[in-house]
């Protein structure tokens, strides 16, 4: 395989149960050294893709290629080259962190040092520690080191951050960019928009198991052609109408005790400008910018979390 050439392949894509389609004829591409996002509400069908890309389904239709190997007909060969981490993962209340790392070493006949392992994803004192013991965030850690003990060159994660708190969520963040950082590809599922949109090179974005757009973030966002959005917490006996006459303001909203004002240009300089003009105060006036979540919403017409 050319470097150039991507790592993974999928074509019109199809698997359904019955009458009910969870995957309606998805294709893809992904190129090596990518954090490639699979982004969606909750049943949009993004597990069922992955499941199907790494050979724990079968499919109806289409095809697909990770390394250049089917994983229908080649699966064997091909779970020796990649790391997986599905939603669902648990392990023996009373195994041990390095009894884990041990045992999964173990099934492949090339693996890396899990002591080194230990160590890089912040295992080492944990070492001895029975599984129950850990911390949401220590088992996260524990799987993705079990997902890199065979030194894959793709790495799938599945929900990888669900069920953690705000804090954990974000240090798991920081070890996902690590495995870019090694040289790994990375697939990683999830229905946390932030969490894509900070992480991922490319993204996805299925409903109702549909491919409904795929591209960066950011190019995403940046198509949406979406309005600024100035908001300030609303101050006694304040009038915001005046503000409907400034240079690229299109709407001037009260919400939740804020004023919203909402419009295009350099507009966080401008409302700035004209509250100090007239001795207005605001501490916490901000910006706000359009999001992947807003990428969903016009897309779909619903909230990502419905």
């Amino acid at each position: 395989m050319k470097d150039q050439d991507p790592i993974i392949q999928v074509e019109n894509l199809y698997k359904a149960y019955g009458s009910f389609v969870a995957v309606d004829h998805i294709s893809f591409a992904v190129q090596r050294g990518e954090i490639f996002g699979i982004v969606g509400p909750n049943g949009a069908g993004k597990t069922t893709t992955l499941e199907s890309m790494i050979g724990l389904r079968h499919f109806e239709e289409g095809s697909v290629r990770i390394l250049n190997l089917d994983p229908q007909r080649q699966g064997r060969e091909l779970r020796k080259h990649i790391g997986i981490q599905l939603q669902e993962a648990a392990l023996p209340e009373g195994i041990r962190v390095w009894e884990a790392l041990d045992l999964f070493a173990s099934l492949y006949s090339h693996s890396q040092n899990w002591e080194i392992l230990l160590k890089t994803w912040g295992l080492a004192d944990k070492r001895s520690s029975l599984f129950s013991s850990l911390s949401g965030g220590q088992k996260q850690r524990l799987f993705i080191s079990i997902a890199l003990v065979n030194d894959p060159e793709v790495v799938f994660l599945d929900e990888l951050t669900t069920g953690l708190d705000p804090q954990a969520r974000r240090n798991t963040w920081d070890l996902i960019e690590k495995l870019r950082e090694h040289g790994k590809t990375v697939i990683l599922v999830t229905h946390f928009m932030e969490e894509a949109q900070r992480l991922c090179n490319r993204v996805a974005i299925i409903d109702q198991g549909k491919l409904i757009a795929l591209d960066a973030p950011s190019h995403l966002i940046q198509n949406l052609n979406s309005e600024i959005k100035v908001r300030f917490t609303y101050p006694p006996a304040f009038d915001p109408t005046w503000l409907q006459g400034i240079s690229g303001v299109n709407q001037v909203a009260r919400q939740n005790g804020d004023v919203v004002v909402s419009g295009e240009g350099p507009l966080l300089a401008q409302v700035a400008y004209a509250l100090a003009k007239r001795g207005v105060i605001s501490s916490d006036l901000r910006s706000e910018q359009a999001t992947l979540e807003d990428v969903f919403l016009t897309l779909t017409g619903r909230k990502i979390r419905d």
